[in-house]
């Protein structure tokens, strides 16, 4: 992982660490560009993507690039997995375990060298799967 060359905790930074520390989901860049602007207007959307990279590398947050469209930030940067809606993209944490014997067992059994795993589940979420409940019925 690069590490970033300026690790100081800046107002900007700050602020949107507040903000993404506020939330239960998991929102992506431009909805985190939309809460901090309520508290610092003039702030640019490119300002908070570059931020959100330097909190991500320090290791303040979790950046996930999940097979949605949109790559997601997450303040909990505990190893745990997600669950991804296909329908409207919608993340929530996987209430499982981390599987950690699953690269335990790849050590030695590989030339590469293991520096963690990414496990994404995939489903509908409760308010997709109400409006897909008519068509099950066809």
């Amino acid at each position: 992982m690069l590490q970033p060359k300026n690790k100081r905790m800046t107002r900007q930074r700050k602020v949107i660490l507040e903000e993404l520390l506020k939330q239960n989901a998991h929102p992506s860049a431009d909805e985190i560009y939309q809460m901090v602007r309520r508290r610092m207007p003039r702030i640019s959307l490119g300002t908070v993507y570059r931020n959100l990279e330097v909190l991500a590398n320090m290791g303040k947050i979790q950046k996930l690039e999940l097979s949605g469209a949109l790559k997601r930030y997450d303040w909990d940067t505990n190893k745990h997995y997600h669950i991804r809606c296909v329908c409207c993209d919608r993340v929530d944490d996987a209430p499982i375990a981390p599987l950690n014997q699953l690269e335990n067992d790849l050590y030695g059994a590989t030339v590469f060298e293991i520096i963690g795993h990414n496990l994404e589940f995939t489903g509908l979420c409760p308010e997709c799967s109400k409006k897909a409940a008519p068509n099950h019925a066809e």
